[in-house]
């Protein structure tokens, strides 16, 4: 069947289903319930074929579902044992509910591949996959606020409890602003009188706020690290003793800061692909979303795995790390 006859096809059968809606509507409509009025019109349509017309406007693709499906996988379930035995509780929360939610996102995807005119699984995954690296970022903050205690507090301009706390709030409203997006979106259709634009509006007002607190996170990050390397602690700190940036904390430096690349990469994509529109370009091709979202994610979940903070940043087994200054710590071993 030619991409004319497609077009034509589903513009027939969305009309066919509900007659008011709009065409920019299309590609967000809940198609199970085209399917069901058409099925005589759609029986002769191959897999592929069924897909453009679909929520997606592709077939999600079953190899790459399954092979994001084992990754992530592998990482949550060695996330989960990971923070179990180097006892860092904070990546059950984070690391750990990443990984839970991309399983989520790229089952709804898997789900999608079988029945792709079912609206069910594509809200699944829009949802799931949009807010999925949130917490994963936590784990960023959490991590570098502990690596300004091991380098010295004077080489930020805030304490590392203040840093976590500052970046991980942003963080949080990031995450409701994009879930309520997402819910919203998901759950729009003619018959409730929603519009998707709107939850896609909110959506891309929480990823655009994420990319811009990722980015700031990233500079004031680079600032902490230069101050180090010159020795040139912040004019208005407290004077405090000089860290070691041992062998193992520049490689979770490293690894930190190419997870926050890949992350920042991510939240670009997303938000040019939000603000190009549920019916645009970027939304609608495929290896866009495989390669700028499933894979950036998959890189900053496995460093985290391969350059586990329990080995790289807490050397010891349960070793007590409360953000307490280097000089304390100092005082109560000696």
């Amino acid at each position: 069947m030619s991409t004319v006859q497609l077009s034509l096809l589903r513009v027939t059968a969305v009309q066919g289903a509900v007659p008011h809606c709009r065409l920019d509507q299309v590609h967000i409509r809940p198609v199970k319930q085209i399917a069901m009025s058409n099925s005589t019109s759609l029986d002769g349509l191959s897999r592929e074929e069924l897909g453009k017309l679909s929520a997606y406007n592709y077939l999600p693709s079953q190899t790459v579902a399954i092979i994001m499906l084992v990754l992530f996988g592998i990482s949550t379930i060695a996330h989960t044992g990971q923070s179990v035995y180097y006892r860092r509780w904070f990546l059950l929360p984070t690391a750990v509910l990443c990984g839970v939610l991309e399983l989520l996102g790229w089952a709804g995807r898997l789900w999608s591949y079988h029945q792709p005119l079912n609206f069910e699984p594509f809200q699944m995954q829009i949802t799931c996959t949009i807010i999925a690296p949130t917490p994963l970022l936590a784990a960023t903050f959490i991590i570098f606020g502990h690596i300004i205690n091991r380098l010295g507090n004077m080489y930020s301009r805030l304490t590392p409890k203040q840093y976590m706390i500052l970046f991980c709030t942003f963080d949080v409203v990031s995450l409701v602003v994009q879930g309520v997006g997402g819910g919203l979106a998901a759950t729009a259709s003619e018959e409730n009188g929603r519009d998707p634009r709107t939850g896609g509006n909110i959506m891309l007002g929480g990823i655009a706020f994420q990319l811009l607190v990722i980015a700031v996170f990233f500079i004031c990050a680079i600032e902490v690290i230069y101050r180090y390397l010159k020795d040139r602690p912040v004019p208005s700190a407290v004077p405090g003793e000089r860290g070691t940036l041992t062998p193992k904390l520049k490689i979770m430096v490293g690894a930190l800061a190419l997870s926050t690349i890949v992350l920042l990469i991510r939240a670009i994509y997303r938000t040019i692909e939000l603000a190009d529109g549920w019916t645009g370009r970027i939304i609608s091709t495929q290896v866009y979303f495989n390669v700028l979202d499933g894979a950036m994610v998959i890189i900053a979940i496995w460093l985290l795995n391969i350059f586990h903070p329990g080995v790289f940043l807490f050397p010891e087994l349960g070793l007590r790390d409360s953000l307490e200054k280097p000089e304390s710590r100092a005082s109560s071993t000696a």
